[in-house]
């Protein structure tokens, strides 16, 4: 094949399709979120999941109830300890939703040309005439001429399982709109959406709070994603009510999915520990040939602030079919060439037939993807924002990667406390796995520490690339090591368990001793 082995410095590096990814340790450094529920519940199914590269494990309290959702951590931490895992927990919050509760629990037909009136007498049954909301407030929100988007499976694309409706007129706290499509919704729940409008309700909703201060609190969360985050102030004042709940540790994930949360997206960022583009919804308050401008720019914010960015919505079709469209694939490797940092799968994983193979196939697209991925003009461009003086603890982790791409390492180790550290070398996306060493701080719980994980090491899985290990100081001191020396031991005793490592390949060493920080580049033993 002519022209197979071409090499372009802008915008990627082209490769032969003819010349696949050679196998990897792990399926991507790209993270995958799959969000657990009736296709996903069993210790085995997740134990796959787990293995074929699911990263993150997301709980949507949209739907199920606590002790269900009880059930399926419970089944996620036997099947991590099946395969010697850590997997952080992420909780979805409701947030701003208005939901139509289909009582009767038939299939409404809402047929193109026939009004249907929206109002809050939750005494009214659904019909294709009337549909009962738990919110009063919709007939300020809106006006005549609005759009609203009504359907249970959320965003798909599906014309025939979802509907456009427009404002006609207001009566009281009733919305009389037209339907411009016609459509079936099934299911117990429909969720209502109001394209660029402001719904007076708010972000953290009585019923998140209530999830969070028990089954998150009882669990320890890892990170809580904060849906249809609209301001800086909606992360502000989580943070608040998880640092009075003693869930100070919990990583928050802005959602953003409407124009707000765009138009207040810098300060949101400033605040947020993460960021989730949710393109379900934002394809619905924006026109569809907006939607890619708003990811890209999102994602770019993101990676020169160094903040994790996960996308949504990438391969719907897999909800029902066992592989994704051409067009889906490409997309997914698309937003790889752009910077994210991690895919979620919702329904696809959920309840989807084929949760594995989503996961599966979705890791091998990020893979193909960062084969290409040109590090170097990220590299640039990131430096470049940073500026001169760079703070000095960026200055070396940025030397870290570096060096690592120069000699090629293996990997790059790092000593950390936080994940702070891990995830700063993960900012510069280097292209070998960061092996995140995490130490306990001084004056912690030693039963704590050896306990499921903690919650520091679980959420470094959050960042690309990075991979946690957790260490011990008392197995040092027993074993007569130094930090430094129990540290480069566990991660080559694991980089060569898992195939990463062999020796005399070289590691790059990146710690903090004292106020400096160190890099140092060290060669496996050949034991």
């Amino acid at each position: 094949m002519q022209g197979a082995n071409m090499l372009l410095d802008e915008p990627v590096r082209l490769t032969s399709v003819l010349t696949p990814v050679k196998p990897k340790v792990f399926p991507s450094l790209t993270k995958i979120v799959g969000t657990l529920g009736p296709n996903s519940h069993s210790v085995e199914v997740i134990q796959e999941c787990l293995t074929a590269g699911m990263a993150v494990a997301r709980f949507d309290f949209s739907w199920m109830d606590a002790s269900y959702h009880q059930e399926t951590l419970n089944n996620l931490r036997k099947a991590a300890q099946n395969v010697n895992k850590l997997c952080p927990v992420m909780l979805d919050t409701l947030g701003p939703e208005i939901q139509v509760h289909n009582s009767t629990g038939g299939p409404i037909e809402l047929k193109a040309g026939n009004h249907v009136t929206i109002t809050p007498d939750l005494s009214k049954a659904p019909s294709s005439e009337i549909l009962p909301i738990k919110f009063g407030g919709l007939a300020k929100a809106v006006k005549k001429g609005d759009t609203l988007f009504i359907g249970q499976y959320l965003f798909t694309g599906s014309e025939t399982t979802s509907s456009w409706l427009e404002v006609v007129e207001t009566s009281g706290e009733n919305v009389e709109c037209l339907v411009t499509n016609t459509a079936t919704l099934a299911g117990p729940m429909f969720t209502l959406h109001v394209s660029k409008a402001h719904v007076s309700l708010p972000t953290l909703s009585d019923y998140d709070k209530e999830v969070i201060s028990t089954w998150g609190l009882h669990n320890s969360v890892d990170i809580i994603s904060l849906s249809h985050t609209r301001s800086a102030e909606d992360v502000r004042e989580l943070r608040s009510f998880l640092q009075s709940h003693g869930l100070q540790d919990t990583q928050i994930y802005a959602k953003v999915e409407n124009t707000e949360g765009l138009d207040h997206f810098d300060e949101i960022l400033q605040e947020a520990d993460g960021v989730i583009i949710s393109r379900g919804d934002l394809g619905i308050d924006l026109p569809p040939e907006d939607v890619f401008i708003s990811q890209k720019t999102a994602i770019k914010k993101c990676n020169l602030a160094g903040k994790p960015v996960i996308i949504t919505r990438v391969v719907d079709s897999m909800i029902d079919n066992l592989r994704p469209t051409r067009a889906e694939a490409t997309d997914v490797a698309n937003a790889v060439l752009d910077g994210t940092d991690g895919i979620l799968l919702g329904a696809e994983t959920h309840r989807g037939p084929y949760p594995v193979d989503a996961v599966s196939t979705v890791g091998r697209i990020c893979a193909e993807a960062e084969s290409v991925y040109n590090q170097l003009v990220h590299f640039k461009k990131l430096v470049k924002h940073v500026g001169d003086p760079m703070p000095h603890e960026e200055s070396v982790a940025s030397s870290a990667v570096r060096t690592a791409m120069k000699v090629k390492a293996a990997a790059i180790v790092v000593f950390t406390f936080s994940g702070r550290a891990a995830r700063l070398v993960a900012k510069y996306k280097p292209p070998m796995p960061v092996l995140a060493v995490v130490f306990p701080r001084e004056g912690s719980d030693p039963t704590k520490w050896r306990s499921y994980g903690t919650t520091q090491a679980r959420q470094c899985f959050a960042a690309r690339g990075v991979y946690p290990l957790m260490a011990s100081t008392e197995e040092a001191e027993t074993g007569g090591l130094t930090r430094e020396e129990y540290g480069i031991k566990l991660a080559q005793n694991y980089g060569r368990s898992v195939g990463m490592l062999k020796p005399y390949d070289r590691l790059i060493i990146f710690q903090k001793i004292g106020d400096s920080s160190v890099v140092k580049i060290i060669e496996c033993d050949s034991s």
